[in-house]
């Protein structure tokens, strides 16, 4: 399931993330990646052993679990801290899928489920910089407006296309779902805004309630936690 959701961010939220990242230590993007990925990336990344980036993951984080879409459509059993890079001057990340397993600042193993990209820089300050996407429906562009998040599924192949002009600055993130199948998250996911559209609708009822009923059966039966 690739899904936009919009505004994880409010206008003053961007503002100040955006700020505190321009007073920050970036180094080559090639560090946070394996042999296969260091071969075709070609960007910028926040040092990410930085306190800044420390404090600007937080950051990023709370905003992600107070938002009901993103908890819907991840169910994230455990967020590794977000990452920022820049992208400028021709600079690039080709064809890869991300790595398996990633590791928390605990050093607890993390399966990656779900890719997400936190678009910062609004797309018309950049040329060029689409995350493409490929699935069995073909390539998916996606250059969002700043305070906006991609979800993707981490087995996906993708790149992030050459940027031309101006710059093209991202915050990026794995995370391990309580669902681990992407078709049943998806399931799970059109269920769960069906619900809260009747209910908005027309209140509870015996078939909202009949449905909450096999939403959450579902659930527990696909759950690892």
């Amino acid at each position: 399931m690739l899904l936009h959701i919009p505004q994880v961010l409010t206008p003053d939220e961007l503002q100040t993330l955006n700020a505190r990242l321009d007073g920050g230590s970036w180094v080559d993007g090639r560090a946070s990646v394996g042999p296969q990925g260091a071969q075709v990336k070609r960007n910028r990344q926040l040092d990410d052993k930085s306190p800044l980036a420390a404090e600007l993951s937080q950051f990023v984080t709370r905003a992600l679990l107070r938002h009901p879409m993103f908890l819907s459509a991840a169910l994230p059993l455990e967020i590794l801290p977000p990452y920022f890079n820049r992208y400028s001057g021709g600079e690039h990340y080709g064809d890869h899928v991300d790595g398996a397993i990633r590791y928390l600042p605990s050093g607890k193993a993390l399966r990656t489920d779900v890719s997400a990209t936190l678009f910062l820089a609004e797309p018309e300050s950049y040329e060029g910089g689409d995350l493409v996407v490929r699935d069995t429906y073909g390539e998916h562009l996606v250059k969002l407006p700043a305070g906006d998040l991609v979800l993707y599924p981490s087995t996906s192949i993708h790149h992030v296309e050459p940027v031309t002009g101006g710059e093209r600055q991202c915050a990026f993130l794995w995370l391990q779902s309580m669902i681990r199948d992407d078709a049943q998250r998806a399931a799970l996911y059109e269920l769960d805004q069906a619900i809260q559209s009747l209910r908005g609708r027309i209140g509870d009822c015996p078939e909202t309630v009949t449905l909450t009923g096999h939403y959450h059966n579902l659930l527990r039966r696909w759950a690892d936690v």
